[in-house]
């Protein structure tokens, strides 16, 4: 039986605009790199916006 290599579950995560909520800017991380991203806004009161990356977004 062949093992098939699973893709890493990869996140975009956009930086919200305090103000109106748009995005200022976006990043495309691997999924353990998530929570670190998330308490580092939460620490400075900053808006996400994160979501599962389309396997075109690199």
């Amino acid at each position: 039986m062949t093992r098939r290599r699973e893709k890493p579950l990869r996140f975009e995560i956009m930086r919200l605009d305090d103000v109106d909520g748009t995005p200022v800017d976006t990043t495309v991380v691997d999924a353990a790199s998530v929570t670190q991203i998330v308490q580092q806004a939460a620490a400075v009161g900053q808006r996400l916006w994160i979501r599962p990356a389309d396997s075109s977004v690199s």
